[in-house]
């Protein structure tokens, strides 16, 4: 059974960013959405990233890992973190 919920809040969260995506009024591309999931689905809405995380699991160079969390944190997708050091971001919850 506790799998099972395991399943429905990851289901959950992925309901939730489409909510978000949606709200924003982004325009992003589906290769840009698809990242955006795959990251969520990693991190979810408690874990801290950064650039190289996102390089790391999506196989982006430098400037293109930047140029998303850029885009994200304009979107109001994610929010930077203190404490963590420079360029930590968690993604917002709704």
């Amino acid at each position: 059974m506790d799998i099972e919920n395991g399943k429905v809040d990851i289901q959950d969260k992925k309901v939730d960013i489409e909510s978000v995506l949606s709200e924003k009024g982004s325009d992003f591309s589906v290769k840009t959405t698809a990242h955006i999931h795959r990251l969520l689905e990693k991190f979810g809405f408690d874990e801290v990233f950064g650039r190289s995380a996102v390089m790391e699991l999506l196989a982006l160079k430098g400037s293109g890992a930047s140029k998303l969390l850029s885009n994200l944190a304009q979107a109001d997708i994610i929010e930077p973190v203190s404490g963590h050091g420079k360029g930590k971001y968690k993604f917002k919850k709704c």
